[in-house]
């Protein structure tokens, strides 16, 4: 995003650890990563729990400025961040300014605030073997529709491009108790393991036992 040059006035540089802001305090900006990685975390029941790790161009907080909302979540520099800081005033002058940028930034709203609240949907599941299928649903819903001949070939079997260590991170869980539940999965022969894929034999089946874990 070279083309936001013209903001540098709204630069900001936060050191590796430093808090960028907590969650539940209230906040008015949000933020476009230019350069280091920002972990995003959540307080979970009692625990805190890793939600995401942003890179550039990415932004966070943008809840701030559609909701006005408290902060859903804890932002921290991983690295040496540099990003820049939008609030409410500001981020009218760049809409006016550079409708291009506006618009970019207003897709990656959509989609960030859809990615994070199908994240946090995942989490609220008290079933662990459910959260684990939820992933594959989550992953599912951001593929797009299975081409037609697909479709006719394989039915509801689905490849998903991830290791058990993605499975873990999205699903907030560890290790090994991510490995211990594909594994009685593939036992089932609900899914085929791979070093760098995961196929889910039969997409629905996993649709319905989530469906019927997650409380209405």
């Amino acid at each position: 995003m070279s083309d936001l040059a013209g903001f540098s006035r709204f630069a900001r540089t936060y050191q590796p650890g430093e808090l960028i802001f907590s969650e539940y305090e209230p906040g008015d900006s949000f933020y476009l990563i230019q350069a280091g990685r920002v972990r995003i975390t959540k307080i979970v029941g009692d625990i805190e729990k890793n939600i995401d790790i942003l890179q550039p161009p990415e932004i966070f907080g943008e809840m701030a400025i559609l909701e006005g909302a408290p902060r859903s979540a804890t932002a921290i520099a991983l690295d040496t961040v540099k990003v820049l800081e939008f609030n409410r005033a500001n981020f009218e002058i760049l809409m006016m300014g550079n409708p291009q940028i506006a618009l970019r930034l207003l897709r990656l709203f959509t989609k960030r605030i859809y990615d994070q609240k199908r994240r946090f949907m995942i989490l609220t599941l008290d079933d662990p073997q459910a959260r684990i299928a939820d992933v594959f649903l989550m992953l599912h819903e951001t593929q797009g529709p299975i081409n037609q001949g697909a479709a006719e070939l394989d039915g509801d079997k689905r490849e998903f491009k991830v290791t058990v260590d993605d499975v873990a991170h999205w699903a907030g869980m560890n290790m090994a108790d991510v490995q211990t539940i594909l594994g009685h999965f593939s036992n089932q022969r609900r899914i085929e393991l791979y070093q760098d894929k995961i196929v889910v034999k039969n997409i629905n089946d996993f649709t319905r036992f989530v469906n019927s874990k997650r409380k209405k």
